[in-house]
């Protein structure tokens, strides 16, 4: 499971701002569709939805793995997300699910896709059901979790040295990163309040995004419309909303946008 241990390594793993099953599967293609190597309009959410809307993507034991195949040739791509409460999916079991692994599935990759799920749901079956695993607390502690069932997969299929050593270095690299830390992306919740004849309000802690969303043009259309506006390399999504008396409504967004890498730090000089 070669794509899952990557997201672990890069930082894409999080936790879901709510245990809705479509709002949850919308927030994940929005991380994957803001990847800049995904190419730009790469419709992620509307593929991952019109599958779920015709089969369950569950896999039983609190899991499921959407995924989204699109024309291109690039890497296998995969984001996780937890619940910590448990989305009610409809799995084949009828046991709530805490783990989202969504995939994206090119062109060139769809052999790797097939045998990584295939590798998955073995694992799933070996690895005991979700209540004898134990209570998961923290994004720290999942990370965790995911890292023995990757290998448990190992294991399986080599000497037990070979798989201790891949767990061994799996966690070195991982701990490396923050638990909620998403690679090269920046995630802000925003806040948008509408009311007749009064132009909209932002509320968030970028100054810069706020700068850029107060003199947006089409955001409010948008994001009332779509759900979702993009300017300036942010792709605001949103998650909510609540009308009040008067017309008044507040939408409950989330800003994504892609942060450039780091430059690699220079060796020790010789």
């Amino acid at each position: 499971m070669d794509t899952l241990l990557d997201a672990l390594q890069e930082g894409r793993l999080i936790e879901l701002p709510d245990n809705d099953k479509y709002d949850a599967l919308q927030f994940l293609a929005h991380i994957l569709e803001a990847i800049p190597s995904v190419p730009a309009g790469t419709d992620v959410v509307g593929l991952v939805m019109a599958r779920e809307n015709t089969v369950t993507t569950a896999l039983g034991k609190g899991w499921a793995c959407p995924h989204a195949r699109v024309p291109f040739d690039e890497d296998l791509m995969c984001v996780v997300g937890w619940s910590p409460t448990g989305i009610d999916y409809g799995a084949p079991d009828g046991l709530p699910v805490s783990i989202v692994a969504m995939y994206l599935v090119p062109a060139n990759q769809r052999n790797h896709y097939l045998r990584e799920i295939s590798i998955l749901a073995k694992a799933l079956h070996a690895y005991g059901p979700k209540e004898s695993r134990r209570s998961v607390q923290s994004l720290n502690e999942v990370r965790d979790d995911l890292l023995d069932l990757i290998s448990s997969t190992k294991e399986s299929v080599g000497p037990d040295t070979r798989a201790r050593m891949i767990q061994l270095q799996a966690r070195a690299a991982v701990e490396e990163i923050p638990a909620q830390d998403l690679s090269n992306l920046l995630i802000e919740p925003v806040t948008l309040v509408t009311a007749p004849g009064l132009k909209y309000v932002v509320l968030a802690q970028n100054p810069a995004l706020v700068e850029l969303l107060d003199s947006a043009t089409g955001l409010m259309e948008a994001i009332a419309s779509k759900g979702v506006f993009e300017n300036g390399g942010w792709r605001v999504v949103k998650r909510d909303i609540v009308e009040y008396q008067a017309h008044r409504v507040v939408y409950d967004c989330l800003a994504i946008r892609a942060m450039p890498p780091f430059p690699a730090k220079p060796g020790p000089k010789r």
